[in-house]
C-alpha cells in the first residue's frame, strides 16, 4: 500500500469495532462472574453446576476466537477496503453475542450463531487474499484492481446478513 492509499488510514469505524468488542468481553466475563456467585463457590471450578459450565464454556470459545476475528478483521481493512470490514466487524460482534446466549440455552441453540460467525470470518479472510493479490498485481504487473475489489466487496457485504 502506499502511504497516499485511503487504505492506509484507520478510520474510526475500527475503533468503534474495537470497543464493542472490549464491552462484550466485560459483558461475558461478568456473566460469569454471576454464575459463579449464584453456585455458591468461590473458586471458578464447579463440577455439577451445568448453569456455570455453559457460561464458562461461552465465554472461553467467545475468548478463544477473538485473536482470529481482530486478525482478518484488520487484514482486511488495511489490505482491502475499510467499509465492509467494520460492518462485517460489527456483524460478527452481534453473532458472537447471539452465539453466547445461544449456548446458554440448548447446545443446539448455539449453532446458527456459530455457523454465521463462520461465514463472516471467511468473507473478513477472502478480503484479505484479495486485498494481498491486488498487491501483488500492481508489484509485478502494474494493474490495480482496488476500486474493482472495493465495488465486489461493498456489494458483497450486505449479503451477510442474509441467515
Amino acid at each position: 500500500l502506499s502511504p497516499q492509499s485511503p487504505a492506509s488510514v484507520i478510520s474510526p469505524n475500527y475503533i468503534s469495532d474495537q470497543t464493542l468488542c472490549g464491552f462484550l468481553t466485560a459483558f461475558f466475563a461478568s456473566k460469569v462472574e454471576h454464575e459463579s456467585k449464584h453456585c455458591n463457590g468461590k473458586g471458578f471450578q464447579r463440577p455439577g453446576s451445568s448453569a456455570f459450565d455453559r457460561v464458562y464454556t461461552a465465554n472461553q470459545n467467545c475468548g478463544h476466537a477473538y485473536p482470529t476475528f481482530l486478525a482478518v478483521l484488520w487484514c482486511a481493512g488495511l489490505l482491502c477496503s475499510q467499509a465492509p470490514a467494520a460492518f462485517a466487524g460489527l456483524m460478527y460482534l452481534f453473532v458472537r453475542q447471539k452465539y453466547f446466549v445461544g449456548y446458554l440455552g440448548e447446545r443446539t441453540q448455539s449453532t446458527p450463531g456459530y455457523l454465521f460467525g463462520k461465514r463472516i470470518i471467511l468473507f473478513l479472510f477472502l478480503m484479505s487474499v484479495a486485498g494481498i493479490l491486488n498487491y501483488y498485481l500492481i508489484f509485478f504487473f502494474g494493474s490495480d484492481f482496488e476500486m474493482h475489489i472495493k465495488t465486489i466487496t461493498s456489494a458483497i457485504s450486505p449479503l451477510l446478513l442474509i441467515p
